[in-house]
């Protein structure tokens, strides 16, 4: 006999709620300590309707990745924009990271990308390709400004805009690590502030006239 029953409707889901939700956790614990009991739980969706919307739990953990990406490429973007000074765009930068890598309930959690996907690359091609896309987007953000800001005579005409972008990138790196390890705010400070000198020149206001 033919079951005329009408099938239920697709469950109705938030996508970005979700990947923020399961990005927290993913954050906070890692990619491993992250259940899938655990993530149903955060996201307030059943673990069949999960794996119907993302896939297995690494392509969830990916999908994380990417909005995580996506939003601090965004952000970047719209901090160096070359409407101010470089100085003042990568002061705001190195803040707004700051801010990111120590805001949680508990320890500072740093930076899910540095913190959790560098793990995970080692044995996961697939996370490993995000984490090279991700880092590659920052530098290329980065030294796009750069030079600007050679073209602007805000730096020297022989300036490495390539170096110098990967150097500003790898202190955004290490922000995030040693904010993971406990260091505080204001060392973390000193060191943009150090980075920012190094890449634009001493401030002329601390100079001691």
């Amino acid at each position: 006999m033919m079951n005329n029953a009408k099938r239920g409707r697709p469950i109705e889901y938030d996508r970005d709620l979700t990947l923020q939700r399961a990005g927290d956790l993913f954050w906070s614990g890692g990619f491993a300590a992250s259940s899938l009991d655990a993530l149903s739980e955060v996201t307030e969706m059943t673990r069949p309707s999960l794996s119907g919307a993302f896939g297995d739990k690494e392509a969830l953990y990916i999908a994380t990745l990417e909005r995580y990406r996506d939003t601090s490429v965004a952000a970047m973007t719209t901090i160096l924009s070359a409407a101010r000074p470089l100085r003042t765009e990568l002061a705001e930068v190195y803040a707004k990271s700051t801010d990111a890598y120590l805001a949680s309930d508990d320890a500072a959690r740093g930076c899910l990308l540095i913190g959790t996907a560098s793990v995970e690359a080692v044995h996961r091609p697939a996370v490993r390709q995000v984490l090279q896309q991700s880092l590659g987007a920052f530098n290329a953000i980065l030294e796009q400004r750069l030079r600007k800001a050679i073209a602007q005579g805000e730096l020297g005409a022989g300036a490495d805009a390539a170096g110098l972008a990967s150097v500003a990138s790898a202190v955004m790196h290490s922000l995030a690590v040693r904010a993971r390890a406990g260091e505080p705010r204001a060392a973390l400070d000193l060191l943009s502030k150090a980075a920012i000198d190094l890449i634009c020149g001493k401030d002329p206001a601390d100079t001691i006239s």
